[in-house]
């Protein structure tokens, strides 16, 4: 069986196969990204196979006559890995196996792995523990070790056994049942966030969320705004050059200087041909940004791909129920990308985040979308109601302050909920 923990015991020393469908613009760029991917679990790839179909050999993925030229490659270059670059199917992963002697593992089989490595939280190791064994289960046809047969007739108390059942069904079923256990306990996180969004609703605390391409410089944005806003380093998140370095979802208040915040959150980053069980299971932790009242969608302005990768974010957010957020899209990078910065235009904005220029402006842009239902106005409040001055002087704008006959005067900007809430006590 290729488990994903079979990837980790060996010495890797990788072979990568790709087929150019059609002529796809975007081939090179997802080798390119293949060998990335094998990087990020200390695969040494030593060499590269590709070939240009209309569509993959349903049998073998590759053209019959590719699979000689594979398998000479991979005997010269002393290998022992050869990984493909789309999800293979169970026969094809068979026949590969059979006729290249060695191990075979497709695009999927490496995500799942860098995922299951990355992941830190409980919730997200169940959600890439039930990727990975939805990937698995159709894949459990035709071991070979698994088809021995377990019991029998032998005598005794297992005369009336019969034949018993194979390890093979015994293997799917102990799958099919961890598969259902993982679904009901990640259905009780859902539940969990599903309240923790309702009781942010209900306070009117505006929910920005970080989308993009993995690597695209999210988690290095909301470090560089906590760090703006002077909040202490225990809230900053970790950042680093590298596929798919965090997957949890960080949620961080931003306090601004006039006594109004909002909620930041940061998601998983995108690939092209994520996983669709991955998506699947990730569902949940995506939705986060279904609810937002703003997106951040970070773009790596300086990778030539860059279009291309904003498709793909888009794409997957679409197929998770993401449309109709209003979005902000943050080149970032331009240092690197040889771009003017920081420059606005519209809903761009070209920042750096690394060297922190770009910021403010990316601040006052959030500000302006997220704080537009906020009023301003004059109320005059009775001595006897000190705990609305309370109130108001924490979460809103006090322009200037002056005590009356009757009671407090503010002048003050506040969201709309408030101005409601309080209505009775606007003089103007």
């Amino acid at each position: 069986m290729n488990t994903l923990k079979e990837i980790e015991t060996l010495n890797e020393r990788g072979i990568l196969v790709g087929v150019n469908l059609k002529s796809d613009e975007h081939f090179e760029y997802s080798m390119e990204e293949l060998e990335n991917l094998a990087e990020a679990l200390n695969v040494e790839v030593v060499g590269i196979v590709t070939q240009n179909l209309e569509r993959v050999t349903p049998s073998h993925y590759v053209g019959t006559g590719k699979i000689a030229e594979i398998k000479a490659f991979y005997e010269e270059t002393d290998a022992n890995i050869v990984i493909f670059n789309d999800e293979l199917s169970p026969s094809q992963i068979r026949n590969l196996e059979r006729e290249l002697e060695c191990k075979v593992i497709d695009r999927t089989m490496l995500i799942l792995d860098i995922f299951g490595r990355r992941a830190k939280t409980r919730e997200a190791q169940m959600q890439v523990e039930l990727a990975q064994l939805q990937y698995m289960l159709p894949r459990l046809v035709g071991l070979h070790a698994s088809l021995s047969r377990q019991g029998g007739g032998t005598g005794g108390g297992f005369k009336n056994r019969g034949a018993g059942e194979t390890k093979l069904e015994l293997d799917r079923r102990k799958i099919e049942d961890q598969i259902a256990k993982l679904r009901r306990d990640l259905e009780h996180v859902q539940a969990q966030r599903d309240t923790q969004r309702k009781q942010r609703r209900k306070n009117a605390v505006p929910v920005v969320s970080i989308v993009g391409y993995t690597n695209a410089g999210k988690s290095t944005i909301m470090n560089q705004l906590l760090r703006r806003m002077g909040q202490e380093d225990s809230k900053q998140v970790f950042e680093k050059d590298m596929l798919f370095a965090t997957l949890e979802t960080s949620v961080r208040n931003i306090e601004l200087s006039d006594n109004k915040s909002f909620l930041l959150t940061d998601t998983v980053g995108f690939v092209s041909k994520l996983p669709h069980h991955l998506v699947k299971a990730f569902r949940s932790t995506l939705e986060e940004a279904r609810d937002a009242d703003l997106l951040l969608h970070v773009v790596d302005v300086s990778n030539e791909e860059y279009r291309f990768m904003m498709d793909v974010t888009n794409n997957t957010l679409k197929a998770v129920g993401v449309e109709d957020v209003p979005t902000i899209y943050v080149y970032n990078k331009s240092d690197l990308a040889g771009v003017e910065y920081p420059l606005i235009s519209g809903d761009n904005i070209w920042i750096s985040a690394k060297q922190g220029i770009g910021l403010d402006e990316l601040i006052q842009i959030i500000r302006t979308n997220i704080f537009s239902n906020y009023i301003q106005c004059e109320m005059l409040i009775p001595y006897d109601a000190g705990a609305v001055v309370s109130y108001l002087n924490e979460y809103a704008t006090i322009q200037s302050t002056s005590y009356e006959e009757q009671g407090t005067l503010l002048s003050l900007e506040i969201k709309e909920a408030d101005y409601k809430k309080y209505e009775q006590y606007i003089v103007k």
